[in-house]
């Protein structure tokens, strides 16, 4: 029997719900998912977003990231490159459940959007190619979701390309990503003959009628040529469930036929606890297995109601306090995201973990130990917003008018103060000079500047001492290119850049000790200071650390934060050339004072000199960063690309082979790459391609480290 789904009653029900301002719930907290969709740069994401949006009845044509028109991609600079830059949040209704949708970058320049929408998402769906499958960027955005212990699904996209292979993506899930990946559905077809896919829980093959864009959906008994296979997958299904589940274990061993009920509570269940990954299937271009993507989230990804309660700590006690998901319960929310929109202002994206927003109310800041009032509350659906009068617990929304607030910070009642983790972002490595084109645009480009680094992290300002210029930060050419782009477009900022540069850290190679004894008269009068520093290495990524191990009878209490603003003083500025210092401990182990002569002038100077003896002292050196590069090439040409990275002091890591093209993974200066793009086009003639991100910092080999010096 073939049955004909038609979608449209289900579209019409969810439309009413694009622009009506809610004053109260739309759906209960079991029927909430908080999802991020993420992926490696061109897997689909946007393309996979757009098509939930339109299904969902949330828009009524379908936007394509190819003809500029995605809903999710909002910015000029998005339209024109076909990428996502910035994270877009927005809010559909799917199964009577509400669905809060992060779609985030793929770029690696951009990957702070997909680090701080994975901090306050219960969920992920990752989008992996069917020709491509797990690429660099796909670890990459796996180990931020593992590092935050986000539930996912997977979606295995553009099954009706050439070269799509729905077993061997999932094979390569197991193997590079380490996760127990196992298949709720079969693609239905190959390649250009992809029609659809078979649902191993309810054992029915689906198609999709292109004249809806998929909309209606035509359900059939299994072709007799894939029952066997259904079968066999089926079976390896319940298998894999039942290994981690005792509920299903016990029905599997009463009857090995589960039933579909019972094996798909299994799936939430051990999808919730991490230890299944399940996969879909299908190819959002052409308008197919979307619904059933859209079914696994509700089905089997959390509600805030599943996830474990936010913990956070007391800012005066330090005493560690939890929140549950409760509109009842004191309110816990964190800032997650700063815009600036031309028209309304500064826009504060936040995450609701406990109580209420509610509009007309005051929040406190426990950072800054002040109050401020709401004046404006806003659901999100890309670059279009909607008032509300409250945001509940478990939702994602925005804020207007919020002064103080900056990204990482929480919101919380005055009389139960909390601060949440903040947000831990990656270090920038690559800068480059900036000054105004004219000196009416100089006022205009320190303001822009502050605008942009409040949004963004990993943008960075800061003055260089020798020069006087301004120096702004990345993660990357394309993101300084971004940063240059919207200056004029936005901001109508005219500058003038210099060539990117990488950014170079200094650090430690042992432990040393120095001490400084400051005594000198400064305007008539003596200040005497004297500390003894003990320096010690850190492993990378670590940062550096200060501790005070010496008694307040030796050193006040007072003058603490006087030494403590000495050693950032040099920690910033560095030893050798300038460069921030990274990954070393300091402690204060000593010193004296005099309670009539110290000052906290003293005190300051003394820290400043005592660190550089103390870091001199402990062989200090440069790092580099280094990018992690994988080049997809003909196996022809793999000769010229192996000898071109030896000579840009690349380590060659591992080779694979996809079908007829190498795919080399290499560590390599990213000093060495600047230009890339053009000699690996003309080695290959056009016919390879690359991705690269930062893994590590590495010690510069001494020739280079002293040419560095020698500038």
């Amino acid at each position: 029997m073939v049955m004909v789904l038609d979608n449209n009653k289900k579209r019409k029900s969810t439309a009413g719900n694009v622009k009506r301002e809610a004053t109260e719930r739309d759906s209960g907290l079991s029927m909430v998912r908080n999802i991020g969709v993420i992926a490696h740069i061109d897997a689909g994401k946007t393309t996979t977003t757009e098509r939930i949006l339109y299904y969902a009845g949330k828009v009524y044509k379908v936007g394509e990231v190819h003809d500029g028109t995605a809903v999710m991609d909002y910015m000029e600079q998005e339209k024109e490159r076909g990428i996502t830059i910035t994270s877009a949040a927005t809010t559909c209704f799917w199964n009577d459940c509400q669905i809060n949708i992060i779609d985030t970058p793929g770029h690696v320049d951009f990957t702070v959007e997909v680090e701080r929408s994975l901090r306050v998402l219960d969920g992920a769906v990752g989008v992996f190619c069917g020709v491509g499958g797990v690429q660099p960027q796909s670890e990459t955005v796996w180990r931020q979701a593992e590092e935050y212990s986000v539930p996912r699904i997977a979606f295995i996209n553009k099954m009706d390309r050439m070269g799509a292979d729905f077993d061997r993506v999932v094979a390569d899930m197991r193997k590079s990503l380490g996760s127990n990946a196992v298949p709720l559905q079969l693609a239905w077809g190959r390649e250009e003959n992809f029609k659809g896919v078979i649902d191993l829980i309810d054992l029915k093959a689906i198609s999709y009628d292109e004249s809806s864009k998929g909309m209606d959906m035509v359900v059939e008994p299994i072709p007799p040529e894939l029952g066997a296979e259904a079968e066999r997958a089926r079976v390896h299904l319940i298998e894999s469930v039942a290994e981690t589940d005792e509920e299903v274990l016990e029905a599997y061993l009463e009857n090995p036929d589960l039933d579909s009920d019972i094996l798909r509570a299994g799936i939430r269940r051990v999808t919730l606890a991490g230890v299944m990954l399940p996969v879909l299937c299908g190819s959002s271009l052409k308008n197919r297995g979307v619904q059933q993507l859209m079914d696994a989230v509700v089905s089997y990804l959390p509600s805030p109601l599943d996830m474990p309660p936010v913990v956070g700590v007391h800012p005066k006690t330090d005493e560690q306090l939890e929140f549950i998901a409760d509109d009842s319960a004191s309110l816990a929310a964190l800032v997650f995201k700063v815009i600036n929109d031309p028209y309304m202002g500064k826009m504060a994206f936040v995450r609701v973990y406990s109580g209420v927003l509610k509009k007309g109310s005051n929040i406190f800041n426990p950072r800054l130990g002040k109050r401020e009032r709401i004046s404006r509350l806003l659901r999100l659906h890309a670059n279009d917003r909607t008032d509300v009068d409250k945001i509940f617990s478990g939702e994602i929304g925005a804020i207007i008018g919020l002064k103080n607030f900056t990204t990482g910070d929480t919101l919380c009642n005055e009389n139960m103060p909390v601060e949440l983790d903040r947000i831990k972002f990656p270090e920038p490595v690559i800068f480059m000079a900036i000054e105004p084109r004219s000196t009416a645009d100089r006022d205009k480009l320190i303001d822009a500047l502050d605008a942009m680094a409040a949004e963004d992290p990993t943008c960075c300002v800061r003055i260089n001492e020798d020069t006087g210029q301004k120096i702004i930060s990345g993660m990357g050419e394309l993101h300084l290119e971004i940063i240059k782009d919207r200056l004029k477009r936005e901001y109508g900022v005219e500058a003038n850049t210099g060539r990117p540069m990488v950014a170079y850290h200094e650090t430690i190679t042992k432990t040393a000790t120095a001490e400084y004894n400051f005594d000198r008269e400064i305007g008539g009068n003596r200040q005497v200071g004297h500390v003894i520093l003990e320096v010690s290495p850190l492993p990378r990524r670590e940062g550096v650390k200060i501790e005070f191990e010496v008694s307040t009878n030796v050193i006040p209490q007072v003058f603490r934060k006087d030494i403590e603003a000495g050693l950032q003083d040099v920690i910033m500025t560095g030893v050798l050339a300038r460069y921030a210092l990274v990954d070393m401990l300091v402690k204060v182990v000593g010193g004296t004072c005099d309670s009539e002569l110290s000052t906290d002038v003293a005190f300051r100077s003394a820290s400043v000199m005592a660190l550089r003896a103390a870091v001199t002292a402990a062989g200090p050196e440069l790092l580099e960063p280094i990018m992690a590069l994988d080049i997809v090439t003909p196996a022809e040409v793999m000769g010229d690309v192996l000898g071109d990275l030896n000579s840009r002091r690349g380590k060659v890591k591992g080779m694979e082979t996809h079908g007829d093209m190498q795919i080399v993974q290499a560590g390599v200066p990213l000093a060495e790459l600047f230009g890339y793009s053009t000699v690996i086009r003309s080695l290959t003639r056009g016919r390879a391609t690359y991705t690269m991100e930062p893994e590590e910092f590495a010690i510069v080999p001494e020739d280079i480290k002293q040419e560095l010096l020698s500038k």
